[in-house]
């Protein structure tokens, strides 16, 4: 995980023209995020489950015509090594919860996705997505076409 000095740039990116709903909502993602216990979650548009039994949730407004994911990450864990020596360890959770957004979005699944892609984002004018620290987390919110 890069330092939280490094620009927000190395976190984010939109791809794609999207409308101003969606660029607005990426660039105050903290404000729409909250870790909570899961079952304080239940009413969360969208949700990323924690092994340690927290829960992060999306209470961002709806944007007609897209579809919002997200995926949450223990910043400070290590990688499964099965998935570092096939894809890095350098900046891992970042890649690793951007591609489990994107898979979600596009119902394809993640296994497929990696034999696809990797860990990498295919570029798509289909998408936007933002990936940010919060608390101890990594965290991707991504947005795609319905």
């Amino acid at each position: 995980m890069p330092p939280r000095s490094e620009s927000a740039s190395r976190w984010s990116r939109a791809q794609g023209p999207g409308p101003p709903q969606v660029s607005a909502l990426l660039a105050a993602a903290h404000r729409h995020l909250r870790v909570a216990p899961a079952v304080e979650s239940a009413d969360a548009v969208t949700r990323s489950h924690l092994g340690d039994g927290r829960c992060v949730g999306w209470y961002g407004p709806p944007v007609p015509g897209w579809r919002v994911a997200i995926d949450a990450e223990r910043a400070d864990g290590p990688p499964p090594p099965a998935l570092a020596s096939r894809f890095g360890a350098a900046n891992f959770w970042a890649r690793w919860t951007r591609t489990e957004c994107l898979a979600k979005l596009t119902d394809i699944p993640v296994a497929t996705w990696w034999h696809r892609h990797g860990l990498a984002v295919p570029p798509a004018p289909r998408w936007r997505w933002r990936t940010l620290p919060l608390a101890d987390l990594v965290v991707t919110v991504a947005f795609a076409r319905a």
